[in-house]
């Protein structure tokens, strides 16, 4: 395949990690339903951008009058020049020197409220972003956890970050360049008109040759530009790709292959960067051209009129400047049509993000949930992610308070699907769960959750101190407290070792500690905010044995009189526990103690033997 033919086709993106933020030049799906909300949120600044539009009309006209009068000055110097040489007068300096200061004031005004409206357009901008952003960072606690698990965090982060941005941005300045762009042109108009209509028509017929020769370029450029930033996507995904599993490539000895097939898309990118950026250069001395026939067009008329005393040189050097000044209004009117669009695509997104379905967070009438003891029962529970395909099947089961509730069986059994249940990150499509008797979505979503102290298998450690990142367990926790919850979850002595103790700081993504230093963190953490429910999910799952076993130690007493559930795939580690649920296929299939279940010779026992028989080659 050629690359003209990659550019009209291209690849599929790769999506990493950051997703799909909105692209340069993408149109809305409904431009007027976008603008509309959009107006809604900068109805409440009309006053603001009232002013905006007179400041923005006031400075075009101050402008647009400042060539005409600049050119009487013209015309006195030539008439003096001729009325010197000819000894019938002089040049009158002072006439001139005050046309000067008009125009000087004429522009100082025209300055200055263009300053003014620029100042306060971006501040009202500012503030439809600042609300935005605010309605987002809002909108994401009200929002169901499927919505997330649905979509990559890059995409959600694109409505936060790149379509707020390309929102402001567009605003700002659309608003503004629309109002004296079509101010400008009508004002040239006008002036180029009360100069010589006749000079007025010899440049009107030199524009549609230069808007046919720019959408010409523009036609065939685009893509260029199209597979420009499709590519570009393409390269970003590749070495944000490669650079997050560097490890594995360098592993399995692919850096050969990982270079070839960054050069290949490389090369692609660089073919249409070249293409779509020559073509685009080509736009501003294809307008010069335009604008020189017209510049001679009207020179030659215009000398032809002062020959004949119809007009003044000053008059033609002014109208000289109103034809240059003619094209640029034009020129930004099409590139804020552009700018329009991409704007009212963020909008759109942005709105989109924003009327997607809520969770119900607060009821009439909440349950008190600090009289909970612990008690928790799963009565006849349905479950599916899609109500056409449920996984969890007429479960039921009944904890008592302060048990140990141990979940086993194999991936895809719907062990953690549960806890999630458990937490209301979704809710049962049949059954109730209750917590004492209470139905859980009698509980504020919130309070619920207050009740419960979690541990997941996969550690989640912000940028901050190791003391930090415990005491997020509990915020108002002394150093004390959370010195001993370091203790209790045997995270001590490996923080003392660290450079700082408790005061080194975690970068990003925690890095600088190891994967079971930081399982024994988020262990603390747990330990130290004191919940009456416990869900440890694969809590031990990162740590050695020896450490497993002083881990099990400090959960034992920090379980004691707490209902917790735990779920592991090392059985070893749950023998002690009350009550083992066994599950598969999203059913309970047998339940009871560790020897009572391997009494039954089971399905559960032969999960728990599996682990010890010897694997022959």
């Amino acid at each position: 395949m050629s690359n003209e033919e990659q550019f009209k086709k291209p690849q599929p993106r790769r999506r990493g990690p950051m997703g799909r933020g909105m692209q340069p030049g993408e149109k809305p799906k409904n431009l007027k339903k976008s603008l509309k909300t959009l107006v809604k949120y900068i109805a409440k600044y009309k006053a603001g951008i009232f002013v905006v539009m007179f400041c923005a009309v006031c400075s075009t006209v101050f402008t647009v009058a400042g060539p005409k009068i600049l050119g009487k000055a013209t015309t006195a110097l030539s008439e003096g020049l001729m009325a010197k040489i000819s000894g019938t007068g002089s040049i009158d300096f002072d006439k001139i020197g005050r046309i000067l200061l008009i125009v000087l004031g004429l522009y100082l005004c025209s300055a200055l409220f263009s300053f003014i409206q620029g100042w306060i357009m971006t501040g009202i901008t500012q503030k439809v972003c600042y609300k935005l952003r605010q309605e987002i960072s809002e909108k994401i606690n009200r929002m169901p956890m499927k919505y997330f698990e649905s979509r990559t965090y890059g995409e959600v982060l694109s409505r936060i970050t790149n379509d707020v941005d390309t929102l402001g941005q567009g605003l700002n300045q659309s608003i503004t360049t629309i109002i004296t762009s079509v101010a400008t042109l009508i004002g040239v108009l006008v002036m180029m008109l009360s100069i010589s209509p006749l000079m007025t028509l010899i440049a009107l017929v030199i524009l549609p040759i230069s808007l046919a020769l720019i959408s010409l370029v523009t036609k065939k450029s685009q893509k260029f530009f199209r597979a420009q930033q499709e590519y570009l996507g393409h390269i970003n995904g590749q070495v944000e790709e490669v650079y997050g599993g560097h490890l594995v490539i360098k592993a399995f000895n692919r850096e050969k292959d990982t270079i070839e097939e960054f050069e290949k898309t490389n090369k692609i990118l660089y073919d249409s960067a070249w293409k779509s950026q020559f073509l685009s250069g080509m736009m501003q001395p294809i307008m010069m051209f335009v604008g020189n026939l017209g510049y001679a067009s009207v020179a030659l008329a215009g000398g032809m009129l002062a020959i004949k005393n119809v007009i003044t040189i000053g008059d033609i050097q002014a109208f000289i400047q109103y034809v240059k000044n003619f094209t640029q209004p034009i020129q930004q009117i099409a590139q804020v049509i552009n700018m329009v669009q991409s704007m009212s695509a963020a909008s759109e997104r942005v709105f989109e993000f924003l009327d997607e379905e809520e969770e119900q967070q607060v009821v009439e009438n909440p349950a008190d949930i600090s009289k909970v003891t612990g008690e928790v029962s799963f009565e006849n529970v349905h479950f599916g992610y899609n109500p056409e395909q449920i996984i969890i099947n007429d479960f039921s089961a009944k904890v008592k308070p302060g048990q140990k509730i141990a979940i086993v069986g194999p991936t895809g059994a719907g062990k953690t699907t549960m806890v999630k249940l458990l937490m209301r990150f979704y809710d049962v499509n049949s059954g109730a769960i209750k917590l004492d008797g209470r139905d859980i979505k009698d509980f504020n979503r919130r309070e619920l959750r207050d009740a419960f102290g979690m541990v997941l298998q996969d550690t989640w450690l912000f940028k901050g101190t190791i003391m930090e990142n415990i005491r997020y367990g509990r915020l108002d926790a002394t150093d004390e407290e959370v010195i001993a919850a370091a203790k209790a979850a045997r995270a001590h002595h490996f923080i003392q070792t660290l450079p700082g103790g408790y005061q080194m700081e975690l970068n990003e993504d925690a890095s600088n500690v190891s994967q079971g230093q930081k399982q024994l963190l988020t262990i603390a953490r747990a330990i130290l905010a004191d919940n009456k429910i416990l869900i440890l999910d694969e809590a031990t799952s990162s740590v050695d044995t020896r450490t497993e076993i002083e881990i099990q130690k400090a959960m034992d007493n920090l379980m004691k009189g707490r209902t917790s559930f735990v779920i592991a795939h090392r059985l070893s580690t749950i023998r002690d526990a009350d009550l083992i649920l066994v599950m598969k296929d999203g059913d309970i299939i047998e339940q009871g103690n560790h020897d009572e279940l391997l009494a039954a010779n089971g399905f559960y026992a032969n999960l728990y033997n599996s682990q010890f028989e010897d694997v022959v080659a």
